[in-house]
């Protein structure tokens, strides 16, 4: 039988509040508080910190606590990616963020995704896609990537924008929904 965990990360639905889910956000939640309580006069022990809860962290990424996350290991930051303050990582799927990526203060990356029927929203059933963020891609403060969606990479995502759809390389998109407003050269 395929356990609750084995269903989340194969993308199926699943029960939220079974116990080995339960453990793997309690644990998550130990891992973020430490790295958010890191000191920045010792950045070896706040980037080991954040290696013990995500999955990759490239080489001179840089992440801002605070950082809020489920479960940390389903997150992989590429090298020299820079994460400002307040990231919320929802990263029931995988979160893939690429090389040289800019994501400003308050970005919403949220992989879960939650039957609209009432029965089984009740009873705690959930699912979820990834999200892939290609590499040089700027996301402005307050950007939310809904779940199942990749950007392209050297896309810019204006402040606010909402990202309901994949957005292709090299574009400007702003707005809620968010639209591409620009080809970059």
């Amino acid at each position: 039988m395929t356990s609750m965990r084995e269903r989340m990360l194969a993308g199926e639905p699943y029960i939220a509040n079974e116990p080995e889910i339960l453990a793997d956000l309690d644990r998550a939640a130990r891992r973020t508080e430490r790295f958010n309580r890191s000191s920045a006069d010792d950045p070896e022990g706040r980037l080991a910190a954040l290696r013990e809860l995500l999955g990759t962290v490239g080489e001179d990424a840089w992440v801002r606590p605070p950082l809020y996350c489920d479960y940390g290991w389903q997150t992989h930051i590429g090298p020299r990616s820079f994460v400002n303050f307040n990231a919320v990582f929802l990263d029931v799927a995988r979160i893939t963020i690429g090389a040289d990526v800019q994501i400003g203060p308050n970005v919403q990356l949220l992989t879960a995704t939650h039957p609209v029927e009432p029965d089984p929203r009740r009873a705690k059933w959930e699912a979820a896609q990834p999200i892939t963020i290609g590499d040089n891609v700027w996301l402005g403060g307050g950007v939310i990537v809904l779940a199942g969606v990749s950007i392209g990479e050297n896309t810019v995502v204006g402040a606010g924008a909402v990202v309901t759809r994949d957005l292709p390389p090299n574009v400007i998109a702003v707005g809620n929904p968010a639209r591409v407003i620009r080809t970059l050269e």
